[in-house]
């Protein structure tokens, strides 16, 4: 990352005289983009490093058009003469997901949904007026094409890996009949495409902001909202849902100045809300099920469960009797409770040790169990953020550490992988009564990625399997901080 630091240096001293205080990177999302926030005396900015310039360009246009119509999006400030790197405006790190898990259900949260959702009718509306979708990442509209891709991307990367038996040729004929009564929408305006709340920014006095909108397109608006209301992460009650999708409606009616038919509207918007479900089943199998990341196979029991209630309760206005008959197979309990770990209850025994240590200074902990057995992981083939001087005086627990053996080295691959096999030995331990399991995590001071590392397992195991935790740093004593 050195090397686009420091080019981003050279951008940012093309823009403004001021002189960078310090450059920070901030984690990266699920592109091939990576975000800086630049530090002056008065001010920050943040700095955009991609490569694919298509992308870049997309995002660029769009967010100076929107600008324009004073709409809630970032002004770009600077753009590098080969496109790979601008500066645009920061509305800091708390993203609407943020206020709902700090706060939870609460008026003000609701009040920020709402308040997203009429800034969204606006973007749609007003941000639609004069765009050449010819500048779009991807297709120009979402149309029946972009549709059947969603649905063949949930039917390789999650159907099919489920190996249960369904005709085939049924469901595509029902897939192409879903995807032409929504292609043939009533309304089309510009379309976010990634509507959720980890793309919308909250800033002091309860502001509302986008980021991330560079696959918008020519689409349906009720797609956003369905993006929105219906992300598993967070889990929106019901009557929220219902309530929330009345107040983008009327919103929506006050910006195009006409009312809408509310049963179509609804219609379509539930046809949205199950293909973005798909979708999303889609995603998830892809990096859980095919990538085997251990983050998305625990969202896919929220996510089922999201898409039974859905069936249950919704309907989508046209008859596809063997995607319904997939969509139940899919919900079936035997399918959920294949994704369901098991989960440990107050009277489960089982207590798992995890230590961090270092083997030149405690040597390997000790085992006070006496059970003998456990696991025991080398992380020296982790880069050490100990080698850097900004870094020899922290430790694992401390957030500029975490980001850099996150963003900067290959722990995020070397965690996933613990994950796969510790898994299986939790689960079996949980159903068979056993009492205690040792997981330690060793590096070479025992200060930085054996505590980054152990510090992981622990809060990735009391996640899923909500089983009792001792973590010990046995060589706290010993670190270099301060």
């Amino acid at each position: 990352m050195q090397v686009e630091i420091e080019e981003i240096k050279k951008v940012f001293m093309q823009y403004s005289s001021e002189p960078i205080a310090g450059i920070d990177k901030l984690p990266q999302a699920g592109s091939e983009r990576y975000y800086f926030r630049i530090h002056t005396a008065f001010k920050t900015f943040i700095a955009t490093y991609g490569a694919n310039i298509k992308e870049n360009d997309s995002f660029i246009y769009f967010s100076q058009q929107f600008q324009k119509k004073r709409l809630a999006t970032p002004e770009i400030f600077f753009i590098s003469a080969d496109k790979k790197i601008y500066i645009q405006e920061d509305f800091g790190d708390t993203s609407l997901l943020n206020k709902l898990e700090e706060n939870g259900f609460t008026e003000n949260v609701y009040e920020l949904y709402k308040k997203s959702l009429q800034q969204l009718a606006l973007l749609q509306v007003k941000g639609h007026e004069g765009l050449d979708y010819k500048k779009c990442l991807t297709n120009a509209s979402f149309g029946k094409q972009a549709i059947m891709a969603d649905l063949l991307y949930f039917k390789y990367y999650f159907l099919d890996a489920l190996r249960r038996p369904y005709d085939k040729q049924k469901l595509i004929d029902d897939f192409e009949a879903l995807s032409n009564y929504l292609a043939h929408t009533e309304y089309k305006y510009f379309m976010f495409r990634d509507f959720q709340s980890r793309n919308i920014m909250v800033s002091p006095g309860d502001h509302i902001h986008f980021i991330d909108y560079q696959g918008g397109m020519k689409g349906a608006p009720q797609y956003d909202v369905a993006s929105l209301l219906w992300q598993a992460r967070a889990n929106l009650p019901d009557d929220w849902k219902q309530l929330l999708l009345e107040d983008y409606t009327v919103a929506f009616e006050k910006i195009v100045r006409q009312p809408v038919d509310r049963d179509i509207f609804r219609s379509q918007y539930n046809g949205y809300v199950l293909i973005r479900l798909l979708q999303v089943l889609g995603a998830y199998g892809f990096r859980g099920l095919f990538e085997r990341k251990a983050h998305f196979l625990t969202s896919i029991p929220l996510a089922l469960q999201n898409l039974k209630w859905f069936i249950n309760n919704q309907s989508v206005g046209i008859a596809v009797p063997e995607f319904k008959k997939m969509l139940e197979l899919c919900t079936s309990d035997a399918v959920i409770e294949e994704f369901t770990p098991v989960q440990a209850t107050p009277e489960t025994p089982l207590v798992v040790s995890v230590n961090s240590f270092s083997f030149i200074k405690t040597g390997y902990p000790v085992d006070e169990t006496k059970n003998g057995g456990g696991f025991v992981f080398d992380m020296r083939g982790i880069l050490n953020p100990g080698r850097f001087d900004a870094y020899k005086h922290l430790s694992g627990l401390d957030k500029s550490v975490k980001d850099f053996l996150e963003q900067q080295t290959k722990m995020p691959e070397f965690l996933n992988g613990v994950y796969s096999v510790i898994d299986i030995a939790v689960e079996d331990y949980i159903k068979r009564g056993f009492e205690s399991l040792v997981i330690n995590f060793g590096c070479t001071g025992g200060q930085h990625r054996s505590v980054f590392a152990a510090e992981a397992i622990a809060r990735h195991l009391r996640n899923k399997f909500k089983v009792k935790i001792s973590l010990h740093h046995t060589n706290k004593e010993n670190w270099k901080t301060g």
